[in-house]
C-alpha cells in the first residue's frame, strides 16, 4: 500500500506491475473497496500493465489533508480526485475502469479530460454521470424500490444506521445487489474494514443527498458540476460491462446510454454476475481492459 498527496487528499492506493507498463487505474464503488480488483490486477500485470487501485475518498487509508475541507461525496469531487491522482503520479494518459462511484469518476474524467484517457471500461450504468437537474423526476415503481437505500440515507435514521451498524447495512446491500454471488464472510470482512474510515459516513450521506439536489456541494468543484450539468458526451473508446443479475442496476433491453458515446463503443452483458462485476467476473473485466489496450 502506498500513499500520495493529491489535491485535497492523501490517497492510499495499490500499485502493481511494471512501472513502465501502460497505466490502468481501477476504481471501486460503494460499498466496496480495492479488494474488488485483486484478481483483475493479477491478470493485467501478467500482460505487462501497471495497475493503480486507489481507495476512494471516505474509504480505507485515504484521508483529507485538512479538517476544513467539506466531506463531499458528490460526483464532481470524485472526478477531481481521479484527475489529481493522475497528476500526482505523473500519469499523462491511462486506461480507466470502474463501477458504481468509481465508474462515475472514470466517466467524468473521460468526458471532461479525454486527452488523459486511452480507453474506458464502465460497469452497470454505462454513462454514469448524474443528471442532477432531473433527479426529482419519478421513475417506474420497481426502479424506485431498488433505490430504497438512497432514500434511507436522506433520513437521520439512515445516517445513524451507517454510524452504528454499517457492516450489516453494507453486507445486506452486497447480498441484494449480487444475488447469485456466493461470497464468504471473510471476503466481506476484508472489504468492510475500509468502512471504518473516519469520513465514511459523512461522504456517503453527502453523496446520496447531493445527487437529488437537496444539499449544496463543495464550492471548490462547483465549476466541474456546472460542466457535468450539460451531460457531456464521452469521446474515448469505451466498453460497458453489465451484470445480467445486477440487483440494483439491471441491464435493459434497449441501451439508452449509447448515444452519449461518440468513439468506438460496445456493451457486454455478463451472465451470472451482479453489481460487483470486477470481483465477481475478473476475467471479463480484465479482458475488456486488454481489448481497449490493444486498440489504443
Amino acid at each position: 500500500m502506498r500513499t500520495v498527496s493529491a489535491g485535497t487528499l492523501d490517497i492510499a492506493y495499490i500499485d502493481t506491475g511494471p512501472p513502465d507498463g501502460t497505466p490502468v487505474i481501477l476504481l471501486h464503488g460503494f460499498p466496496y473497496d480495492v479488494h474488488a480488483y485483486h484478481e483483475t490486477t493479477e491478470i493485467l500485470t501478467g500482460h505487462g500493465h501497471r495497475c493503480i487501485v486507489p481507495f476512494l475518498r471516505g474509504f480505507g487509508g485515504t484521508r483529507f489533508r485538512s479538517e476544513r475541507t467539506p466531506r463531499s461525496g458528490e460526483q464532481a469531487a470524485l472526478g477531481a480526485d481521479l484527475l489529481s491522482l493522475m497528476d500526482a503520479l505523473s500519469i499523462e494518459k491511462a486506461l480507466l475502469g470502474g463501477y458504481d462511484w468509481g465508474g462515475r469518476a472514470a466517466c467524468i474524467v473521460a468526458a471532461l479530460w479525454p486527452a488523459r484517457v486511452l480507453g474506458l471500461v464502465s460497469c452497470g450504468t454505462g454513462y454514469n454521470i448524474q443528471n442532477i437537474a432531473e433527479a426529482g423526476k419519478p421513475v417506474p415503481p420497481e426502479e424506485e424500490a431498488r433505490y430504497w437505500y438512497q432514500y434511507y440515507f436522506h433520513s437521520e435514521r439512515g445516517r445513524r444506521a451507517l454510524e452504528q451498524n454499517r457492516a450489516d447495512v453494507c453486507g445486506f446491500i452486497w447480498k441484494i445487489w449480487s444475488p447469485t454471488w456466493s461470497f464468504s464472510q471473510a471476503t466481506f470482512e476484508q472489504t468492510a474494514a475500509s468502512f471504518d474510515n473516519p469520513d465514511f459516513v459523512d461522504i456517503v450521506i453527502h453523496s446520496y443527498r447531493h445527487r437529488f439536489g437537496g444539499i449544496p456541494g463543495d464550492p471548490e468543484v462547483e465549476a466541474i458540476e456546472g460542466l457535468l450539468a450539460r451531460q457531456p458526451d464521452i469521446t474515448v473508446p469505451t466498453i460497458v460491462l453489465q451484470g445480467a443479475d445486477d440487483g440494483v442496476d439491471p441491464p435493459t433491453s434497449i441501451d439508452r446510454d449509447e448515444p452519449h458515446f461518440k468513439a468506438s463503443y460496445e456493451r457486454r452483458i455478463v451472465p451470472g454476475v451482479g453489481h460487483n462485476l470486477p470481483q465477481e467476473a475478473p476475467k471479463a473485466f480484465a479482458q475488456a481492459i486488454l481489448d481497449l489496450s490493444r486498440s489504443s
